[in-house]
């Protein structure tokens, strides 16, 4: 990071999201880091309803968020308990075009490299049924729910590079938080996947992607360094109104500092899940190669229960954890890896709580 890194100050939305949209008048991609809670979502229909009040101009922003999910809803055929299906909102204009392109080829191109599930849409009646095998009109899981849905998204952005007609009117497309509760390695994959179909399209419109993943949002500035762009911490102090933006030329925070900054919130709230095992070894083992360390357990030497913790640490991280349907550990693991994280933060000291300075330069836009 630079050791003078420019913060801009915003007491209002506005000023924000002026930013934003002067950066993509000379930058194919602005990319925001922000841990939850900071407003991501109502930023990113913010800008879309920037959009909507230029003059002359019904919409220009193609937008995936948490409301993106709400465009889709299951009838569970509660009566006979047969065809399940999911039902799509047909009055949005995120499905303009939809019925005409018929998109379940460019939707399966992408679905097939995540999940083991295939779909059928009705176009007449607006629904989804699913299938695995030979089981027809199956009700899929909430993590492939929201593959499924991101698949969709995909596939429209790729009819926009395309110059569909009926996405004529994309002139931007924000990204916020595109897939939760991934693994490491799902999110390095939905990350250059993505980054793959921008670089596309970066001609045809310019992009916001905003996450509090910091293992995709690195991917995503590796993937797209090539190409004028521009990197942000967005934080937000003390759920304040007021926003901070922290410009960097370098990988942000590098990716096992924001790791730590994530379990520590899931050791305060004790939302625990087998697969914190493998991004608390996987900081353990950089944290080694830091320090020039033959084996990650040198971080944990000399502590009274080192030989349990070696141990958990190995047997505990090598798990095939689902991406979809995460499990929640049990009291005593959760117990000893809380053990295991304190231990080791209180030995090498990282300054997590608050990133970003408040030394800032107010935004005059505000």
């Amino acid at each position: 990071m630079t050791n003078n890194p420019r913060i801009y100050k915003y007491t209002t939305l506005r000023g924000l999201i002026n930013r934003l949209r002067d950066d993509l008048n000379n930058q194919d991609f602005v990319l925001l880091f922000a841990y939850n809670g900071t407003g991501k979502t109502r930023i990113s229909m913010e800008f879309k309803e920037r959009g909507k009040r230029r003059s002359g101009i019904e919409r220009d922003t193609l937008y995936y968020n948490a409301y993106t999910e709400d465009l889709f809803h299951w009838f569970n055929d509660l009566e006979n308990d047969s065809e399940r299906h999911l039902l799509i909102n047909s009055e949005s204009k995120f499905f303009n075009g939809f019925k005409n392109l018929a998109l379940e080829e460019k939707i399966f191109s992408f679905l097939e490299r995540y999940a083991d599930f295939d779909f059928r849409i009705d176009y007449d009646e607006w629904k989804i049924s699913f299938s695995r095998q030979d089981n027809n009109y199956i009700k899929i899981s909430r993590g492939e729910e929201n593959i499924f849905i991101w698949c969709v998204f995909l596939a429209i952005v790729e009819l926009a590079i395309d110059g569909a007609e009926a996405y004529d009117w994309v002139e931007y497309i924000y990204i916020d938080d595109p897939i939760s509760s991934l693994d490491d390695n799902n999110a390095i994959a939905v990350a250059s996947d993505l980054a793959k179909l921008l670089q596309k399209g970066k001609d045809r419109f310019k992009t916001v992607i905003s996450s509090h993943h910091g293992l995709f949002f690195n991917v995503m500035c590796n993937e797209l360094k090539k190409f004028h762009h521009k990197k942000y911490f967005l934080h937000r102090p003390g759920s304040s109104a007021t926003y901070t933006l922290r410009a960097t030329t370098d990988t942000p925070f590098f990716h096992h500092v924001a790791m730590l900054s994530e379990l520590q919130k899931a050791v305060e709230s004790g939302n625990l899940y087998t697969f914190h095992f493998n991004m608390l070894r996987t900081i353990l083992e950089k944290t080694s190669t830091f320090f020039g360390f033959d084996d990650f357990s040198a971080c944990v030497h000399g502590l009274d229960d080192e030989v349990l913790y070696s141990r958990a640490l190995n047997l505990l991280s090598h798990g095939k954890y689902s991406a979809y349907e995460p499990i929640e550990m049990v009291e005593d693991t959760k117990r000893l890896f809380e053990s295991i994280f304190n231990e080791f933060t209180n030995r090498y000291r990282f300054d997590l709580p608050d990133l970003v300075p408040q030394k800032t330069m107010q935004d005059n836009q505000s």
